[in-house]
């Protein structure tokens, strides 16, 4: 079976390519992937080459494919393989194995399995671990934002409360209490609001800060105050660069003006970070959510109040296999709807630039459809696209129409339609 796929030889070294994949053994799995949303993570990886973490050290001889956001279906199931999965199964994974205690993770450390290819091979260990998860929804992508969306669940699990007197740590957000989501309006921020909004155990009082008004804009038409308001859950969204003390405004809004219990930091910025300690209520718990690329990132905290106020600061970066789990069953049931995490598609052949220039494009999540020819492509942009004439014009008249009536979101109609309608790659020999 060939393949077609982004490898990772080394630093700023990514070279999409089409190479022969071995048979299966017995305990293995082929399957066809159909969408990858490239992650900041996979930047970092592209970034650092052998020095990131789960970068083998010989990836220049040994390359990998990039890419762990991904879904698609089973082609064929080796005669040992557990768990009844069978051809034709739709599937996502969970890329952090902790296999034996070892980092390696598709899309960072195979040569066979990653979110960027036509057709991969699944190994065993990640079937051992539980990591091949079924997935029954209507489009493939929102597999594919299972897994962030796993991160944030996870985030959300791993905040701590304690109680004066007791050692025992309360695990998960303070329900009813008052959080904060720090530089929140992009794409992971938008995950998190729609899953503090909608998730069983949620605040009473959500803020949401950010410095781009058009960012906060689309932030707040997608989850609206009043939809909050409806769930029990008061959310403000926050302009912390226009706001004439900002910090004080935030207190304002917290009951007495004791702060936050919750505060979650989504972007790797010293000033954010510091002004979450200080927004702090007693016993409030700092999530610093976002993975700077320095090694040497660091800032101020107020130790006084770590020692008489018991602030504490946790970090998490990803969620385990149940937190995935939580992420399909809400989407599958329509709690939640990740797809304002979305806002550009494009085929394989665009994965390696915007993948390397990630920082630099503008916009939430980049979504890869692996078997189509089609550059990044901004939704904002569809429907200029559908009248400058060009060779897709005729597909961005269809799908201009159809975001449009979804409220400017890609959806699985959209989805469907592209996977019909978009120019493809030939097909890959058995």
């Amino acid at each position: 079976m060939k393949t077609r796929a982004v490898r990772l030889y080394g630093k700023n070294d990514l070279r999409l390519e089409e190479f022969e994949l071995p048979e299966i053994n017995e305990n293995e799995i082929l399957a066809k992937v159909i969408t990858d949303s490239i992650c900041m993570s996979s930047y970092k990886a592209a970034k650092q080459g052998a020095d990131h973490k789960r970068v083998p050290a010989d990836v220049a001889t040994n390359p990998v494919i990039i890419g762990h956001e991904f879904c698609g279906e089973i082609v064929e199931v080796g005669a040992a393989v557990p768990g009844g999965f069978k051809p034709g199964d739709r599937f996502t994974i969970q890329p952090a194995l902790n296999y034996k205690g070892s980092l390696a993770a598709p899309g960072y450390s195979y040569q066979y399995i990653g979110g960027d290819a036509t057709y991969i091979i699944i190994p065993p260990e990640v079937m051992e671990t539980g990591s091949l998860l079924p997935y029954s929804g209507d489009a493939f992508f929102y597999g594919s934002l299972a897994e962030p969306m796993s991160c944030i669940v996870g985030a959300f699990h791993a905040n701590y409360h304690t109680k004066a007197g007791s050692y025992v740590h309360e695990m998960g957000i303070r329900e009813g209490g008052s959080m904060a989501i720090l530089a929140g309006a992009g794409p992971m921020g938008l995950g998190a609001i729609d899953y503090a909004v909608h998730c069983d155990r949620k605040p009473s009082l959500l803020v949401v800060t950010d410095i781009d008004d058009e960012r906060l804009k689309r932030a707040a038409s997608i989850i609206t105050p009043e939809n909050a308001a409806e769930n029990g859950v008061k959310l403000v969204y926050i302009n912390t660069k226009t706001t004439p003390d900002a910090e004080a405004y935030m207190r304002s809004l917290t009951p007495s003006g004791a702060g936050f219990d919750d505060i979650f930091v989504f972007a790797p910025v010293r000033a954010v970070v510091e002004s979450a300690d200080r927004l702090l209520a007693r016993d409030g718990c700092l999530n610093f959510f976002a993975g700077p690329t320095d090694p040497e990132f660091s800032a101020q905290l107020n130790f006084y109040n770590v020692h008489y106020s018991s602030t504490h600061i946790v970090g998490t970066s990803g969620g385990n296999t149940d937190d995935m789990r939580e992420a399909i069953a809400m989407m599958e049931s329509g709690r939640i709807n990740p797809a304002a995490m979305i806002t550009h598609i494009g085929g394989l052949g665009a994965v390696v630039d915007t993948t390397l220039r990630l920082p630099e494009i503008p916009g939430g999540k980049k979504l890869i459809y692996t078997e189509i020819d089609l550059p990044l492509t901004a939704i904002a942009d569809f429907k200029r696209l559908s009248e400058d004439g060009g060779e897709n014009a005729h597909l961005f008249v269809a799908l201009a129409d159809i975001v449009e009536k979804n409220g400017g979101l890609w959806c699985a109609e959209a989805e469907k339609f592209l996977l019909t309608h978009a120019k493809k790659k030939g097909k890959m020999d058995r």
